[in-house]
């Protein structure tokens, strides 16, 4: 039996050669080759290949040099040259299996295959440039949301200060996972609590020490949790907000962060009324996930350079999401949502800024806009209010700003300080939203 791993490298194989085609105006053998990978015939891996000149543009997002003295750590792999390869003449096993075929395809059906020919080239042109290639994603690829980070100068606990950094592991019927505990040294009775989500190849002490929140926590006297996924779970350490197992109340990531939150409140004196959760790209999308599902167990979300909740059924549908945006089914609890994102951010589109946006009920809301310049990067901060006059979402857009975490610290990974601080913005939102105001 085919390994569903090896399946899902071949299909990523079959888009890239199909788009490398469609550019070259081969269109015809395109489709054929979409056909052929979603009917379940693989295409052979073992015939020779030429190097030709290159079709697609592997260009890395490249983010300027910051205005002042202190530079912040680029989130982007190295450009590297690009190249492309050549289909090798057809095998004789490839001349069997398409004999096999039951007949022609229908021409009304050979016409969508080829408008989702032409509707993946532009998506797969971008994926390349962010690593993908017909083996998979390159070492230093960006999975769903990141390129391979920088290793932190410092450690997660002198980014704790005063406080202190435990490390726990939560076990339940959906799953185990570790985690990292920062305890304040004067925490509030009760205390507020915050989930924080990492991003792809990142890890919960990275995450730490670039949001700065556990400086913060300190400060407020609260504790601050950062679930650890594992390679084992998904091979870039990436949060699967794009499985549906993962993204309902009862089975999954979503259950797991659920039992390990309610873990720590049972631990210690956590207010109830004030537990919140926020995430990192594919850790936002993923605390979107989490909140729509539990929105009895969290007052609040905070969705940075992420997704809305649910916008994705499997990789190919999370991959057109980020590069064009993708709506989350609507309904269900509105819970009290801040979202930032960097207008050129090339990872995820910020498209999806929309996206969550009116998931939450934007629509029915009354937005007040205004624009803030000054020493770091500009940025816009949209507040929606309802009738009462009270903000259930902010919306704050950083001009210049990439996929990096904004006015976060350079010594941890994909951390933007020009620009807005996030962490300090996200408490003082979920300060105003405890559940039940």
């Amino acid at each position: 039996m085919t390994d569903p791993s090896e399946q899902m490298r071949d299909r990523f194989a079959d888009m890239m050669e199909a788009t490398r085609l469609t550019g070259a105006g081969r269109l015809a053998e395109a489709t054929d080759l979409i056909q052929r990978s979603l009917g379940g015939l693989a295409t052979p891996r073992d015939a020779p290949k030429a190097i030709e000149p290159p079709t697609l543009d592997l260009t890395a997002e490249r983010v300027d040099d910051p205005p002042r003295a202190a530079s912040w750590t680029q989130a982007t792999a190295q450009p590297q040259a690009s190249t492309r390869t050549e289909s090798a003449p057809k095998s004789e096993t490839t001349t069997k299996t398409e004999a096999g075929l039951a007949g022609p395809i229908p021409e009304k059906l050979r016409a969508a295959v080829d408008g989702v020919v032409r509707g993946l080239a532009p998506v797969l042109k971008g994926l390349a440039a962010k690593g993908l290639t017909p083996k998979g994603l390159a070492p230093q690829a960006p999975g769903f949301g990141f390129a391979k980070p920088q290793t932190p100068d410092r450690s997660v606990e002198t980014a704790a200060g005063a406080g202190s950094v435990v490390t726990k592991s939560f076990a339940g019927p959906a799953g185990t996972r570790e985690y990292r505990l920062f305890v304040p040294s004067r925490p509030q009775v009760p205390a507020a609590l915050v989930v924080m989500l990492h991003g792809c190849n990142q890890t919960a002490d990275d995450f730490a020490v670039g949001t700065g929140m556990n400086r913060l926590a300190e400060r407020d006297g609260l504790f601050v949790a950062y679930p650890v996924q594992t390679g084992r779970a998904n091979a870039q350490r990436c949060w699967n907000w794009f499985e549906p197992r993962d993204q309902g109340r009862e089975t999954g990531e979503a259950a797991i962060i659920a039992g390990l939150t309610r873990a720590v409140m049972a631990g210690h004196a956590i207010d109830p009324s004030r537990v919140f959760i926020a995430g990192l790209s594919a850790g936002g999308a993923a605390a979107a996930n989490i909140a729509r599902a539990f929105p009895d167990l969290y007052a609040a979300v905070g969705v940075h350079s992420g997704l809305a909740a649910s916008c994705a059924r499997d990789v190919g549908s999370a991959m057109m999401a980020m590069q064009m945006g993708a709506p989350g089914p609507g309904g269900g609890a509105h819970v009290p949502t801040i979202v930032f994102h960097g207008e050129d951010d090339t990872t995820v589109s910020i498209r999806n800024a929309d996206q969550v946006l009116a998931q939450a009920g934007a629509a029915a809301l009354t937005p007040a806009r205004e624009r803030f310049d000054g020493d770091g990067r500009p940025y816009t901060r949209t507040r929606y209010a309802d009738a009462a006059g009270r903000v259930l979402l902010e919306d704050w857009r950083v001009r210049g700003a990439g996929h990096a975490w904004s006015g976060g610290d350079r010594a941890g990974s994909f951390t933007d300080p020009q620009g807005p601080d996030a962490s300090r913005a996200m408490l003082d939102f979920f300060a105003a939203h405890p559940k039940g105001l």
